[in-house]
């Protein structure tokens, strides 16, 4: 049986403590590609930032970006979904009137609202972004496009707060200190039955691996939801199968256990 393989990024495919895919998640997904299974990405990361996988690039097939709001497959769009204005101002009042950061993900621009130093020691420290520069982080011209996802940065008593206002959006947490939201009925798991339909998979063929609670969804819908052995708890109840951790060969294991390779 041929494979469709959809991959988180951060915590599944790159470390946290090395912010590398590990040489033995390269070495699994080249042999599983020589064996015939498709390689997509599905990550809550806008396309602008998609800048840790130069390793294994050349091997995917299509990608899930923004959790589920952007969709494409080459030149190919499979799907995008905005945010309505109406939750975009919620978002944008609320920040300024608490004082918090909030990134905005648009069609083209990657920005920050009312930066503070946690975008910073997360995202440039913690998680390793590069190329973040003046071409993608326009925040006037964000703020004329499309609204694809906010990563707003504060807790979760916080969220509780606001999301009940955000009537037509919805949270996936992965980060302690952010969330991501984006327009209700986009998440990993639509995008993942979105991509099938488009590409003539059996949902029954589709294997998702992930680590954080914006992959439950994902890990719910797929014929095989795969939590790696760093995920939260909540996923790993769900999950089909739990793994190792993304630095002690979890997808190289997972694979072998699924006759993949």
């Amino acid at each position: 049986m041929k494979y469709a393989l959809f991959f988180d990024i951060d915590g599944t495919l790159v470390s946290f403590d090395t912010h590398q895919i590990p040489a033995s998640t390269i070495f699994a997904l080249t042999q599983a590609k020589a064996n015939g299974h498709r390689v997509f990405i599905a990550t809550g990361r806008p396309i602008q930032i998609l800048t840790n996988i130069g390793a294994i690039e050349h091997l995917v097939d299509g990608y899930i970006t923004t959790n589920g709001a952007h969709c494409f497959v080459g030149d190919e769009v499979v799907c995008t979904n905005a945010i309505a204005q109406q939750d975009v101002d919620i978002m944008l009042d609320d920040a300024r009137r608490y004082d918090y950061s909030c990134v905005v993900a648009s069609t083209t621009q990657f920005a920050v609202y009312n930066p503070h130093p946690d975008f910073d020691q997360i995202f440039i420290q913690q998680l390793a972004v590069e190329g973040l520069n003046a071409d993608c982080m326009n925040l006037e011209k964000a703020l004329t496009e499309p609204i694809l996802q906010f990563s707003p940065f504060f807790d979760i008593e916080h969220e509780q707060q606001l999301m009940p206002r955000l009537s037509g959006c919805i949270s996936g947490r992965w980060h302690p200190a952010f969330t991501d939201i984006t327009a209700r009925g986009t998440d990993k798991g639509s995008a993942l039955h979105k991509m099938a339909r488009h590409l003539g998979i059996d949902m029954a063929h589709t294997i998702a691996f992930g680590d954080g609670g914006n992959d439950l969804t994902m890990i719910r819908e797929a014929g095989i939801g795969v939590a790696m052995g760093n995920a939260n708890d909540l996923l790993k109840q769900h999950a089909d199968h739990i793994t190792t951790s993304v630095d002690d060969n979890g997808i190289l294991q997972a694979f072998r256990h699924f006759g993949i390779i």
